[in-house]
């Protein structure tokens, strides 16, 4: 089991956003949740990323209990073992595309040499090889969203977290970064958790969940 989530709960104020929820995962899988806006679906991804911590519940990922971890521990893990794609790519605008990948293989601590080669390797790997110097401001919304995929899986992450990924690309663009995520799962083997509204995206992965209220239905 990739992830295993039990019970969680949070609220903001007196909103109980997640009411008990229970996730799974194993390893390699590609899930999808979905549901309407406000079910509860992006707070269960930042949970589950380690990016907010639940109200209550249990989590581990890859056999760690993150909730057991410091502060710096979980941002460690989180680097090493995490990778994140939003809907909006917050990409550096001042950088190139080469030099926004290297960023979280830089705070891993490896090399800078390494980390270029790596960047450049990904991004060829997902056709950008002619856009390697280019800043995100001289990219497409679909190029930038590759840079934004190749930054996320450079340290070979165990489970990639995608929010809404394809929620502002074309339907033509929408079909190849969809067909990329399972690219990438068959190349690096990594669990995979979608956010989406898409049904098209929803039906290729492995499972698809539906979130209403704040629980699974």
């Amino acid at each position: 089991m990739m992830i295993a989530a039990e019970n969680i709960h949070k609220s903001f104020g007196s909103l109980e956003v997640l009411k008990g929820v229970d996730f799974s995962a194993n390893k390699g899988e590609v899930v999808a949740i979905t549901g309407a806006s406000g079910a509860g679906k992006t707070t269960l991804l930042q949970v589950l990323g380690t990016l907010s911590s639940p109200d209550s519940g249990t989590l581990v990922i890859d056999g760690t209990s993150v909730s057991g971890l410091s502060a710096k521990e979980l941002a460690a893990f989180r680097c090493r073992r995490i990778g994140f794609v939003f809907q909006a790519h917050h990409l550096l605008p001042e950088f190139d595309a080469v030099e926004n990948v290297m960023i979280p293989a830089l705070i891993a601590g490896r090399s800078a040499a390494d980390a270029r080669e790596d960047a450049k390797a990904l991004l060829c790997d997902l056709g950008l090889s002619g856009r390697l110097d280019h800043k995100p401001s001289q990219l497409s919304g679909g190029e930038q969203q590759r840079v934004a995929i190749a930054r996320a899986v450079i340290n070979r992450p165990a489970v990639l977290f995608a929010d809404e990924p394809t929620g502002n690309l074309d339907s033509r663009t929408k079909e190849e970064i969809h067909k990329l995520f399972f690219d990438l799962r068959d190349r690096i083997g990594q669990t995979t958790v979608i956010v989406t509204h898409d049904p098209a995206l929803a039906g290729l992965c492995d499972r698809a969940m539906v979130m209403k209220d704040g629980l699974f239905v």
